[in-house]
């Protein structure tokens, strides 16, 4: 049977420059597993794989004379939870998706997990729907402005790399990262990460509302500490 898209779908689609043959395939993008068991998880491990390889390519022909080190970390930059829960949100996404009442009651929609999950859906819909090549194009065109950007922006290392240079340096062994606790609700934790250099008696204590967050709180003050 044939599905016909929705307005507030369409509204989407036109946001996202994109418009579905199928729109099956977009209403599955948008079911998170609460709320059906049809639900857009397979979609969002095949957009998950193609995002990677849009901009690994990208990056590889932007930046012809980085490391590997170097396209990795830039890659990291532009594809994690965050990055693609601010690009859900530039489209609004949350207000298409289709929640159970569990994930509606605690504000599901506006949840960076699900948010970014909900994006590689998108992206997995899309290229079923349209091919890899209208796939490729809606990705460079959603990323852009941070592809521009990036010389500046991800050329700056962050504390937990410039820490693990810093102890390379001298010879110390890499630095250690336990979650000690997690304090919260499920959709508003806060983790409490903990720092350590084997050999000496630093330890420092970071927070934040992911481990990678609560991380490099950590090494940010490990290297205020090791300066002092």
């Amino acid at each position: 049977m044939k599905v016909e898209i929705s307005s507030m779908n369409e509204a989407l689609a036109h946001k996202l420059n994109y418009q579905f043959k199928n729109a099956a395939l977009l209403k599955m993008a948008l079911t998170h597993r609460s709320s059906n068991e049809v639900n857009n998880e397979r979609l969002e491990f095949l957009g998950d794989s193609i995002v990677n390889f849009v901009i690994a390519e990208a990056l590889y022909l932007q930046f012809p004379n980085a490391s590997e080190g170097e396209l990795s970390r830039w890659r990291a930059t532009l594809i994690n939870r965050e990055t693609l829960a601010t690009l859900a949100r530039e489209f609004d996404l949350g207000k298409y998706l289709y929640l159970g009442p569990g994930e509606v009651k605690s504000g599901g929609s506006e949840r960076s997990s699900i948010l970014s999950c909900g994006m590689e859906a998108i992206i997995g819909a899309i290229y079923l729907d349209g091919g890899f090549e209208k796939t490729k194009n809606c990705i460079m065109e959603w990323y852009e402005t941070w592809l521009q950007n990036l010389s500046n922006a991800a050329s700056h290392k962050d504390p937990k790399t410039i820490l693990q240079e810093r102890v390379q340096a001298i010879r110390k062994p890499l630095p250690i990262y336990i979650v000690e606790s997690i304090e919260g609700e499920a959709h508003n934790q806060i983790f409490i990460v903990s720092c350590e250099i084997s050999g000496t008696k630093e330890k420092t204590i970071g927070k934040g509302t992911s481990r990678r967050r609560a991380e490099q709180d950590a090494a940010e003050i490990m290297l205020g500490n090791i300066k002092k």
